[in-house]
């Protein structure tokens, strides 16, 4: 497969995993270097960088200019470069991750089918779900994928970045039972499966559901000892939907020492200290181009990952992110930028990753 081949040539360049939180604590940051102390699984990096660089990035963060960032970790080689925190938060905080948690519903998925309680990504709701008990039955409904739910190009009438669709997320969480709204919801005839793209945080909550009716002891159980335990993930914290299930659609909080775990664990192909946790070809096909954004430019949609392609001082980066705000590209650019500037050709990888592809 022409991505993976690509993906691994690139992985032999030296790289820098990013986390990036940016929950408001409503506490003043610091510009001031803090001081990094050892961490539970991590060594710390004696790797030289352009600490003015960063120390500008920090002022920036404490002006405001990014508002409410909390922290910045960067894994160089797997060691622990930076570790910086703003605004009240320290190493043990919780982060609310926001739509962030659902790449943890992909990679929960790509563990199900490791594990064989999901056959593959082409299974329809048909297998999980007697769809004529919900309303707007159509044999389209049937035919949805668990590809399309991946890439938020299922077909649903459900959008939500547009106010007034009918599957808008804000329409949704005061209901008693997502899961129902979800598949109440008509198709839209105006969308081809696996090829039309709209945001679309209820088809996450469906693609929780799928998992926690599919592996024993439920999806909060499985994720814990399948993913966060294999991990060294201790502290966590999950929302649910109202019928008790762990919330896919976001709101996991972590560290975000181990939100850089998880960030490794994708830049290793799916290995952590030499196991390999997730199947390499989930993780590629994860952070792959599956569906083309055609209103936004050179940008792309893997499974519940961003891809887009910036141009910095004449290089192309490719980065992969794991949910999409203006902070996060900013942030993105701006990483991309000094890390260039600093330490050429250093590849950077922002939240999973920007490369160098030039």
């Amino acid at each position: 497969m022409k991505v993976a081949k690509s993906i691994r040539r690139r992985l032999l360049l030296p790289a820098v995993s990013l986390a990036l939180s940016n929950i408001a604590l409503g506490q003043s940051g610091s510009a001031e270097n803090q001081s990094m102390k050892p961490a539970d699984g991590w060594g710390l990096s004696q790797k030289a960088y352009d600490k003015g660089k960063i120390g500008e990035l920090k002022q920036q963060i404490v002006q405001k200019l990014y508002k409410d960032i909390t922290s910045v970790v960067v894994i160089d080689e797997g060691k622990v470069l930076i570790e910086e925190y703003f605004n009240g938060a320290t190493r043990a905080t919780l982060h609310d991750t926001r739509s962030v948690g659902k790449t943890f519903a992909s990679a929960l998925a790509g563990l199900a089918m490791r594990d064989g309680y999901l056959k593959s990504e082409t299974q329809t709701l048909r297998e999980f779900y007697d769809l004529r008990k919900f309303a707007n039955y159509s044999p389209k409904k049937e035919s949805v994928t668990l590809k399309s739910l991946l890439t938020m190009t299922s077909g649903f009438l459900g959008d939500d970045s547009q106010a007034e669709s009918p599957g808008n997320e804000e329409k949704m969480y005061p209901t008693s039972d997502w899961v129902k709204f979800a598949l109440d919801l008509p198709m839209d005839p105006n969308k081809e499966m696996e090829k039309d793209w709209s945001y679309f945080t209820a088809g996450v909550v469906m693609l929780g559901d799928i998992l926690h009716r599919a592996v024993p002891d439920g999806l909060e159980k499985y994720a814990d000892r399948e993913l966060f335990e294999p991990l060294g993930i201790k502290d966590y914290q999950w929302q649910y939907t109202p019928q008790k299930v762990a919330n896919t659609a976001g709101g996991l909080r972590l560290r975000s020492l181990d939100l850089a775990k998880f960030g490794l664990l994708y830049k290793n192909g799916g290995a952590w200290n030499g196991k390999q946790i997730l199947p390499r070809r989930w993780v590629e096909s994860s952070l792959s181009k599956q569906v083309e954004l055609l209103e936004r430019e050179n940008e792309y949609y893997g499974y519940l990952f961003w891809n887009k392609v910036y141009t910095v001082d004449g290089k192309q980066h490719e980065v992969f992110t794991r949910a999409e705000t203006a902070a996060t590209k900013s942030l993105c650019l701006k990483i991309a930028r000094w890390w260039w500037l600093s330490r050429p050709p250093l590849t950077t990888r922002v939240t999973h990753m920007p490369r160098s592809i030039g």
